[in-house]
């Protein structure tokens, strides 16, 4: 029974290992990462949400690239946009992006690195090929 002993404590303390280290907290670099990805979703969706308001056509092309400062002059136009305050899932997009800049310019100031100041690729991304399934 006793080999059977170690093998249960050496399973649970790896086990608690792999949670403790699943529950440490995000870091700013992944806080910007994971909130970035879930902004470019909420786009994707709303473009092609058949309630929308025709004004979500008009909004600014939101492609996020985090590497890219001109990503910071993006997040400022898209949420000084006047027009569509009244659609609701507008409204939700806008304050996540309010939320992301804010954690830009001063939370995160020191730890986010940028590669490239290169707006156009902002406005017209090169998007990875897609793999064949």
């Amino acid at each position: 029974k006793l080999p059977t002993m170690k093998m249960l404590l050496s399973l649970i303390a790896l086990l608690s290992a792999a949670l403790l280290t699943n529950a440490a907290p995000p870091t700013c670099y992944s806080r910007v990462l994971s909130l970035s990805k879930e902004i470019t979703e909420s786009f994707k969706e709303l473009q092609t949400s058949k309630a929308v308001d025709s004004c979500v056509e008009m909004l600014p092309r939101l492609y996020l690239d985090i590497h890219n400062y001109c990503v910071l002059a993006k997040l400022r136009d898209f949420v000084a946009y006047p027009r569509c305050e009244r659609v609701l899932e507008v409204s939700e997009l806008k304050e996540k992006v309010r939320s992301l800049y804010t954690i830009m310019i001063s939370y995160c100031r020191r730890d986010l690195v940028f590669l490239t100041d290169d707006c156009s690729a902002l406005e017209n991304p090169v998007l990875p090929p897609i793999e064949p399934s």
